[in-house]
């Protein structure tokens, strides 16, 4: 997931190289940290807006057995939020502590790795009411968003994974979770476009 996503780290990093230009006496980190936050809010709104046009058997529905379903999508993306921003939070995943697991309560294990998951597994992500797919995804969001508000400019360099090569800074991991949020959000238009076909 880090190594699939280089070119937003330079996109990111370009970014506040102009935004430096702009602001050289401060509030780097502030319009840095609120570009990532615009960011995410219009991934969300992305999600939100499909969901909306669905039922909940649509949006349960696999439309082939390499494309998730949007209920997936959006599953997947609140928890890769949730467990990579509460690692870097040194906190415990909502996922757990605010009892969303127990909430979605699906047949798979709650250390499953979403990120590479069989047909067959990610078939085992149902839910019966879209709510809970809104909830976790708005919880997910704000807690992203309230760390980011926490940062300082110098902890962005911080290594925060060593068991990639190169090593992975806290810069490339909130990156890393961002991008994977924009670019699950445009998949899930795709998946419901050939779900009910708009």
């Amino acid at each position: 997931m880090i190594s699939c996503c280089l070119g937003s780290v330079r996109v990111n990093l370009l970014v506040e190289r102009d935004i430096r230009t702009l602001y050289p006496k401060g509030g780097v980190m502030m319009n840095v940290t609120q570009l990532s936050s615009d960011t995410l809010k219009r991934a969300q709104e992305r999600f939100e807006e499909t969901l909306d046009q669905m039922s909940v058997d649509e949006a349960n529905t696999m439309p082939a057995a390499l494309i998730k379903s949007v209920t997936w999508l959006i599953w997947h993306t609140a928890r890769e939020l949730d467990y990579q921003i509460s690692e870097l939070n040194q906190t415990k995943p909502l996922w757990l502590s605010a009892g969303w697991s127990t909430k979605f309560a699906l047949d798979l294990p709650d250390d499953t790795e979403d990120w590479h998951h069989t047909p067959e597994e990610a078939a085992k992500v149902k839910v019966t009411e879209k709510v809970l797919l809104f909830e976790y995804l708005k919880a997910s969001v704000d807690l992203t968003n309230t760390y980011l508000a926490t940062l300082e400019e110098k902890s962005l360099s911080d290594v925060v994974d060593r068991n990639w090569t190169p090593v992975v800074t806290r810069q490339e991991r909130i990156v890393s979770a961002i991008d994977d949020a924009v670019m699950h959000s445009g998949q899930a238009v795709y998946t419901r476009r050939l779900v009910i076909g708009k």
